[in-house]
């Protein structure tokens, strides 16, 4: 579960991270399609090594139950919740500093 859950996180991160100050929501998921590609990709691969049986061995890994899966998708969401509640925060402050401008 944490192998998954920090592969999965930091595919939030990158998400994320796209831009220092709008949300993903603004930008939009489908606006880097390469990345959205990575991203997609590296998930296939997270989920094969995990319940492809063959690979089990080779990663020392065991199926997930749906009940993990979940709990695991959860806890990876909480740093990409933060990051964007973090730019949310900032947007706020620096329209409150600088109500004129009406972009950060």
């Amino acid at each position: 579960m944490i192998f998954t859950a920090l592969v999965i996180g930091r595919m939030g991160v990158v998400m994320g991270l796209r831009s220092e100050h709008d949300s993903l929501f603004t930008i939009g998921v489908f606006s880097n399609k390469p990345l959205l590609g990575a991203v997609l990709l590296t998930f296939v691969l997270q989920m094969t090594t995990i319940y492809v049986p063959f690979l089990n061995p080779v990663f020392n890994t065991v199926p997930l139950t749906l009940y993990e899966f979940a709990l695991t998708l959860a806890l990876s969401a909480v740093v990409f919740v933060a990051i964007e509640i973090e730019k949310s925060w900032i947007r706020m402050r620096r329209r409150k500093k600088h109500p004129e401008t009406k972009r950060w």
